[in-house]
């Protein structure tokens, strides 16, 4: 099954709202860093519900904000979340941006990154439609670090690149961009249940869910374009 395919379905069965509420806690975080100033242009990446780019069109007052997915049905459910007519949703290939060089102020990736068919493509995207100086906000919670995430390719018909984090940094450098800063964003809101909830399906123990939640989250790497 294809990337589109599979999207396609998640979105026909109300998922992508699943996503938004599952990735909030640390991504708001995340998005809480990035240096969008009135009037930028970002590129939502990968944007599934579309949340993210709504979240910084209305707190960073961007001046336009594309959300680009590979699933038609992404980004249909996506348009019909808004009606800002300063965000748009695009169908769009990770490794052909549809936008020209120097086109985009600030770029923004939320589960999404890895699912590019050539993660090393994507970044030299990346890097030639962002601006001298534009950043690059790549978060992702499927990364060799995180052991608790490992299963996940198992669950999904679609390839996924595991990466840990010095790769992550070697890819973005290679693909001209600078890494600002790399750190794991801790999951402080999820609540956890008290042990008497155990076992569950999805934990061996309670340890495992602390530690997948407290101590890994969600790996975040930031490029700045040369």
């Amino acid at each position: 099954m294809s990337v589109r395919e599979e999207f396609d379905a998640w979105a026909a069965d109300g998922r992508d709202r699943g996503m938004e509420d599952r990735h909030w806690a640390t991504a708001k975080h995340a998005l809480g860093r990035m240096p969008v100033e009135p009037g930028d242009v970002v590129l939502d990446l990968g944007c599934g519900s579309g949340y993210a780019g709504r979240a910084i069109r209305d707190t960073y007052d961007a001046g336009r904000v594309y959300g680009l997915d590979g699933s038609p049905e992404m980004a249909r459910n996506a348009s019909g979340y808004t009606d800002d007519p300063a965000v748009g949703y695009l169908i769009g290939d990770f490794g052909a941006l549809p936008f020209a060089d120097d086109a985009i102020d600030h770029g923004w990736s939320m589960e999404a990154f890895y699912y590019a068919a050539d993660p090393h493509e994507t970044l030299r995207e990346i890097a030639r439609v962002l601006r001298p100086g534009g950043t690059f906000f790549c978060a992702v919670n499927y990364y060799e670090e995180n052991v608790h995430s490992h299963e996940w390719q198992d669950r999904i018909s679609v390839e996924m690149t595991r990466w840990d984090a010095s790769e992550y940094r070697d890819a973005f450098r290679d693909a001209g961009l600078v890494v600002a800063e790399q750190d794991f964003v801790p999951d402080r809101d999820v609540e956890i249940p008290d042990e008497s909830a155990f076992p569950t399906d999805d934990w061996d123990s309670r340890a495992d869910m602390v530690e997948r939640y407290r101590e890994f989250g969600t790996l975040l790497t930031v490029g700045v374009a040369r």
